[in-house]
């Protein structure tokens, strides 16, 4: 059973004259509020028993997830991080999952792409960028599968609602994760070994009361493996936003959750004063294709006259497993209407699985296994005109085209959240078999920043066709976030508007990130499990 401890976050002053915000619609320009919030992230490594068994876990300032970061939408933000984990081999960056990062493509946090790794025992970074998008999200290292050992926290953005949204408190971020009792690093050996051996998580955690009232609750799923679905016992949940990305609000019983994926829910508290019902989260084990079994997460909710001394007697809301899919495309749909324009590149990409050239287990996109050179980000490269990478570096030049449009096809046997840096993306289809050309919600199809691929069957395989704007100059992972699949090649590098991203400024932080780096150990010494060596390792 995982603890449950929710507090409502501190409000965060508006500017004087009202709202920092004039539009609230988010598929708009930001806001300029003319205010920056300021973080200091240390990082090391401590034992921890979340779940009652001890390990070695990555602590973001002593924390266990790390804090939250908050700000209006609008607001620029700055963390500076200090990677203090006292180990020869380990770096650090961090990802702001879901941001944008227009016009500031370098503090994207992914090493070999966008920055060289921060250096332990002591190496400093200032990532600088603005809360460009509303709602809720999250922060995560993008150093190999390192965030599966704790190196994540929530972000929660404070925007606009839609108009007939309403609730009386925020509780803020819910945190639903899987766990492993092993480190990332040994995970990663028994997912490359040969044969490859099934990785199942050892167990399912939830981070951590008034009738009448209604509640928000902003749920994240920041595990490695498993789809997850939660419900409340004997209430029913209105879905207000998913990603960062208001939705027109329905209501159901069970959401579905990929790693990576937001959902932002209301709580309407129908009980009686003296009611104790359970919050759960259910791991879907189809989607992980195992037998093995994990205990329900359970989270008690008290009313204000529940006698706490007891734990609820509640069950909670049946559910099947769906082939792993979130809710129906025709059922999520975005609040503010945007409707994709035509292609004006079409591109298809089938992901499969099979040995490498030293017989370990690894994903391919097109025949591609991703790898990258930690020592040499691909952004630099492109900012100096050198747009001819290695062909594992799974660059895909979209040049200045103004739209791209995505045909993913799963030979697989599990699902893929597939997240895209950068931006916000349409999900235009998604089923078994061919795409036969048909879009749902033409007009205004399904937005947001993470999707689930479904896990091919027997008989056929699966698809997801999705489409973006180029407007955001930059080179943009776009990846399984399923830790162990991206870490085994299964992500694409979207090379956009190459052009423009020579007209960029390098800030000062990132040469001397390299600079840094490449003084603190040589590329034959660095262990890279899931990079340029992926001979594995002992575990740190």
């Amino acid at each position: 059973m995982g603890h449950f401890a929710i507090a409502t976050l501190a409000q965060i002053p508006h500017r004087r004259d009202g709202l920092p915000w004039g539009s609230t619609n988010p598929a708009e320009e930001p806001p300029d509020t003319g205010v920056t919030r300021h973080y200091h992230f240390s990082i090391t490594r401590g034992f921890k028993a979340p779940d009652g068994f001890n390990k070695s876990v990555i602590l973001v300032n002593d924390q266990f997830p790390g804090p939250a970061i908050e700000a209006n939408w609008g607001d620029m933000i700055k963390v500076t991080v200090v990677n203090n984990i006292d180990s020869p081999d380990e770096g650090a960056t961090i990802h702001w999952h879901g941001m944008t990062l227009k016009n500031s493509p370098w503090y994207d946090g992914v090493p070999g792409v966008s920055q060289c790794p921060i250096t332990p025992r002591g190496g400093k970074f200032t990532y600088t960028f603005q809360a460009d998008q509303f709602g809720t999200g999250w922060y995560h290292s993008h150093y190999s599968a390192q965030y599966d050992d704790g190196l994540y926290g929530p972000m929660v953005i404070y925007g606009p609602v839609q108009p007939e949204v309403s609730y009386d408190h925020d509780l803020g971020p819910v945190m639903i994760s899987d766990y492993f009792h092993i480190s990332y690093s040994k995970a990663l050996e028994l997912s490359f070994s040969k044969p490859p051996l099934p990785l199942s998580v050892d167990n399912n955690l939830i981070n951590g009361k008034r009738s009448g009232k209604r509640y928000r609750l902003r749920l994240i799923t920041t595990g490695s493996l498993a789809n997850q679905k939660f419900n409340i016992d004997n209430h029913e949940m209105t879905i207000i936003a998913n990603d960062y990305v208001p939705i027109k609000p329905y209501n159901t019983r069970v959401v579905t959750l990929g790693s990576g994926q937001r959902t932002d829910v209301i709580i309407h508290a129908t009980g009686s004063p003296k009611d104790a019902v359970w919050m759960r989260s259910d791991i879907d084990m189809v989607c992980l294709q195992t037998t093995a079994t994990i205990p329900t997460t359970l989270a008690a909710i008290y009313y204000e006259s529940a006698n706490t001394d007891y734990p609820p007697e509640t069950n909670g809301s049946s559910w099947e497993s769906n082939n792993c899919r979130n809710d129906p495309l025709s059922q999520t749909v975005p609040y503010y209407p945007v409707t994709p324009p035509d292609p004006e590149t079409v591109q298809t990409v089938t992901v499969t699985v099979g040995l490498n050239a030293t017989g370990y287990a690894v994903m391919f996109m097109d025949g591609s296994s991703f790898r990258a050179d930690y020592h040499h980000p691909t952004l630099l490269g492109a900012k100096s005109g050198n747009l001819s990478f290695p062909t594992e570096r799974n660059v895909y030049n979209f040049g200045s085209n103004s739209s791209v449009r995505l045909i993913l096809t799963n030979t697989y046997g599990t699902v893929h959240p597939m997240h895209l840096h950068g931006h916000n993306f349409w999900v235009l289809a998604e089923g078994l078999g061919t795409w036969d050309g048909e879009i749902t919600n033409p007009c205004n199809p399904l937005r947001r920043d993470t999707h689930n691929l479904q896990p091919e069957t027997p008989v056929q395989p699966s698809y997801v066709v999705l489409e973006w704007r180029q407007n955001n100059p930059g080179i943009w992972p776009f990846h399984c976030h399923m830790s162990v699949h991206s870490s085994a090649g299964m992500i694409i590098l979207a090379l956009e508007q190459p052009d423009l991203i020579e007209e960029l400024r390098v800030p000062m932080v990132i040469r001397q990130s390299c600079r840094s780096w490449e003084q603190f150990k040589s590329p034959s010494l660095v262990k890279q499990i899931d990079s340029v060596d992926r001979t594995p390792h002992p575990a740190p």
